[in-house]
């Protein structure tokens, strides 16, 4: 059944829409973000915020293995793909900025090299995959952007996996590039595990016998036999294991998400398509384009007049909200090749609904871009008041550790308390990883003190480890700070 007989749908609707305006602010947007996220994290060096400072820490003395990925190894796909890398140019240069570089380069530019991916694996018409993954780029992933989660990886590889899972060919290299595509997924974060088994359930809107569906559900089977041999070759030691069940039990935690950014782009568009449809009744011309000018004004006064709390802390939490939204966005994408397939497959009948729906967006689209739009807006002003305090707190952290003050009671001389940072810089901070933040941030990585966060109730680094790792760029004296923390805290 060719498009245009499809109920409620009106010819050529999908070519129409992945031509329309909708589609180009969308590519625009989510291209745009993938930049974006490349020059702002390596610039301003958000590959240390957060975990990121253990990470970038453990590519310098090229160990990042043993600090931890041996106790996540069902991740190991972020860890081939961005710290490996970083640790062997360490290796064979002995250039330890370079190596945190390169491992903010290869992170960051995760989403346009997925993006790149989805393009060239997406053979539907008008790309429309390639085409939802871009908004999806531009709309989910500023949320979390900065924090190192491994579901930033697993964001930027669900969708080529999608596109190869609807249009790889039906050959055995097919196949092999499905299941390639699939094991890189759910090798990038254990709840990738629910995105590769929603991909292989989009398969179904072509039908149970479908060859594409039976192909994705034997890769999957497959890939799910080889995530469990890894979860039982290599389990987590017993330190990390209580810590890694604990997150597994908050993961999904509904309180996350209760996040103001997020509440404020509900807020956001939600106030302008009431503005919108109240503007058209009254036969305001450009109602729309009104709208939106009086939601920004509206949002220019909140952050100007209110200075609400940075965006920091909780860019991890919604590494959650990607998990529960991929899903659904995928099949969105995966609903439109459908109706915009070349092979003449219908939807099923219970998804002509959803068909007509989209029939009626599909007249909607100018408000469609101009609220995406919106999201943009938010998203922008929250990056970029996100690296301005970000900022502040590196200048405070490097100023500290290189200064006079010490505090002796946190066991060592050498060691001084986070908490003489200024209280409005402290929504950057993160108390397991601030030693090593001190460290990386001090020229020649020789800070005079350890900056240490006497709350943290996390640490790192067991005492055999940090005794023993003496490779890379850290001078001697910082080693015997960092051996001295670890082992008051990790035998």
């Amino acid at each position: 059944m060719a498009i245009d007989t499809v109920e409620g749908l009106p010819q050529s609707a999908g070519a129409a829409q992945s031509a329309g305006l909708l589609a180009r602010v969308a590519v625009a947007a989510g291209l745009g973000w993938s930049i974006a996220f490349v020059a702002i994290g390596v610039r301003w060096g958000l590959q240390l915020y957060g975990d990121g400072a253990i990470f970038s820490y453990a590519v310098v003395t090229q160990s990042a293995w043993a600090v931890h990925w041996h106790n996540i190894a069902n991740r190991s796909f972020v860890y081939l793909v961005s710290l490996a890398p970083a640790e062997a140019y360490v290796r064979v240069t002995q250039d330890a900025d370079g190596g945190i570089v390169l491992y903010g380069l290869l992170f960051f530019g995760a989403p346009l090299v997925g993006l790149a991916a989805t393009f060239f694996a997406d053979r539907s018409a008008g790309r429309v995959i390639f085409t939802v993954a871009c908004a999806s780029t531009a709309c989910l992933c500023p949320l979390v952007f900065g924090f190192p989660t491994e579901m930033w990886i697993a964001h930027a590889v669900f969708w080529p996996a999608l596109a190869l899972a609807h249009g790889a060919p039906r050959t055995p290299g097919g196949f092999a590039l499905v299941l390639a595509g699939l094991l890189a997924l759910v090798f990038a974060h254990e709840a990738a595990l629910v995105l590769a088994f929603a991909i292989v359930l989009t398969l179904l809107l072509r039908g149970r016998r479908d060859p594409r569906f039976v192909r994705g559900a034997i890769c999957f089977a497959l890939v799910l036999a080889a995530w469990i041999a890894m979860k039982v070759v290599v389990p987590p030691d017993s330190y990390f294991a209580p810590v890694l069940a604990d997150a597994r039990l908050n993961f999904f935690n509904p309180l996350r998400l209760a996040d103001r950014v997020l509440l404020l782009i509900v807020a956001a568009l939600a106030g302008y398509g009431v503005l919108s449809v109240a503007l058209r009744r009254m036969g305001w011309r450009g109602g729309a384009v009104t709208a939106a000018v009086i939601v920004v004004a509206g949002l220019a006064a909140y952050w100007w007049l209110l200075a609400p709390p940075l965006h920091a802390e909780h860019r991890y939490f919604l590494r959650t909200l990607l998990v529960l939204a991929l899903p659904c966005v995928g099949a969105l994408a995966a609903l439109l090749v459908c109706l915009t397939g070349d092979d003449g497959a219908p939807p099923p009948d219970w998804a002509r609904p959803a068909a007509r729906a989209l029939a009626r967006l599909a007249t909607r689209e100018g408000t469609l871009a101009i609220a995406m739009l919106i999201v943009v807006v938010v998203h922008a002003v929250e990056t970029a008041r996100f690296v301005n305090g970000w900022t502040d707190y590196v200048a405070a952290v490097r100023v500290l550790a290189n200064g006079p003050a010490s505090d002796s009671q946190l066991g060592d001389s050498r060691f001084v308390s986070s908490a003489r940072i200024p209280a409005p810089l402290q929504e950057l901070a993160w108390s397991s990883t601030t030693p090593f933040l001190s460290v990386l941030v001090s020229p020649g990585f020789r800070p005079v003190h350890l900056v240490v966060d006497p709350a943290a109730g996390y640490f790192w680094l067991p005492c055999a480890l940090a005794s023993a790792n003496s490779a890379g760029a850290v001078p001697a004296p910082t080693r015997s700070m960092i051996q001295s923390y670890a082992c008051q805290h990790r035998r």
